[in-house]
């Protein structure tokens, strides 16, 4: 019995040390991709006004994370290459503060090192660093959600509210895939509609084609206003 309990107790052992391998070395089954609309950051940031006196008003990256459908918060912090300024040429950084802003503080290398260690050494088998930063403006550039809900008269309002299928039918009607919308209560007004924060891409496991995002929203069934 003393021998079986042993067994037993190496055996899970074994397994966590396994599991705990497994997520710091990052698996992942397919990838999110993130972009967030400035106003929203800026409205919720609470620490100091951000950067700039009038946000951004088009949508910006936040990241592309490595998810699991079982915990789309994992992994994270991966055992990997860090971030290294240098593998960022002066044309891609000129890109990415375009499409990559830090809009509350105004650091965007330090933004991009923050979702780079923790999001991109998870994924750096498939994407290297400069992959990732690359892969990620072209996704932001091929797909204009803020053009695409401009056409579908979706711009910022005061007053107005949207149903979260009004919001997601004409992105899906260009991209063909089913994305995430995630929104922003005010705890301060509770009564007052919830806000369009960040609007999620999904692709597969080699980022590459774009797949539908089948997770629950954070949005509710509560209308939600775009400001």
């Amino acid at each position: 019995m003393g021998m079986l309990k042993s067994s037993l107790a190496f055996l899970v052992l074994a397994f966590a040390f396994f599991f705990c391998f497994v997520m710091s070395t990052g698996s992942y089954d397919y990838f999110q991709f993130v972009q967030q609309w400035p106003p929203t950051n800026c409205r919720f940031r609470n620490k100091r006004p951000c950067s700039k006196p009038r946000p951004l008003q088009n949508f910006t990256i936040h990241g592309l994370w490595p998810s699991n459908y079982s915990n789309p918060t994992k992994p994270s912090n991966c055992i990997g290459s860090q971030f290294n300024e240098s593998k960022l040429s002066p044309k891609l950084r000129s890109k990415l503060k375009i499409s990559w802003p830090d809009v509350e503080s105004g650091n965007d290398t330090k933004f991009w090192e923050g979702e780079w260690n923790k999001h991109g050494t998870c994924s750096q088998d498939t994407l290297n660093q400069t992959q990732y930063f690359a892969r990620c403006h072209a996704f932001w550039n091929i797909r204009n959600i803020t053009e695409i809900l401009k056409n579908a008269s979706i711009v910022p309002h005061p007053t107005q509210t949207w149903k979260y299928s009004d919001i997601v039918s004409p992105i899906k009607a260009v991209t063909h895939r089913t994305p995430l919308l995630r929104c922003k209560s005010d705890p301060a007004h509770p009564n007052n509609p919830q806000l369009l924060h960040e609007v999620v891409f999904c692709y597969e496991f080699n980022a590459l084609k774009l797949i539908d995002c089948n997770r629950t929203s954070r949005c509710g069934n509560q209308p939600i206003s775009f400001q």
